[in-house]
């Protein structure tokens, strides 16, 4: 599925569209250069899902959680880790394996450690400054 979103006021819809196609997943990856917008799509993820308080981003914790409406919402950020071995010592798979939502920015991080099953989100700035997002489900 490939979107285009050219206003922060299309970022509802883009996100009900990416929620409505995930084939039931729970795990999305989230792929963007710095300043693509992986954050802030996030934050409109959750506002979609019932999360009540800002979403944030978690560069320095890591991870945050939120409550939706209908689940908990892990929202990871590994940018910072310098090997896998410290999303292990996290215990990573007590967040990946609870069946809450995981949004995961900078999977390239934890290559390894990637359930069998998510959605990825691909995120690339257009020349005229618009996100084009793809979607797809493995």
């Amino acid at each position: 599925m490939q979107l285009s979103v050219n206003s922060l006021a299309q970022l509802p819809a883009a996100a009900k569209a990416i929620l409505d196609n995930a084939a039931n997943h729970k795990i999305f990856l989230f792929y963007g250069d710095m300043g693509a917008g992986k954050t802030t799509l996030i934050k409109t993820l959750c506002e979609e899902m019932g999360v009540e308080e800002p979403a944030t981003s978690p560069t320095f914790s890591i991870v945050n959680e939120y409550i939706g409406r209908d689940s908990r919402i892990f929202h990871f950020d590994f940018y910072r880790l310098k090997t896998q071995t410290e999303a292990l010592d996290m215990g990573y798979e007590e967040y990946f394996y609870s069946g809450a939502y995981c949004f995961i920015e900078w999977p390239e991080k934890i290559p390894d450690l990637l359930p069998d099953h998510y959605t990825t989100v691909n995120i690339k700035v257009g020349d005229d400054n618009a996100r084009l997002i793809s979607i797809q489900n493995f």
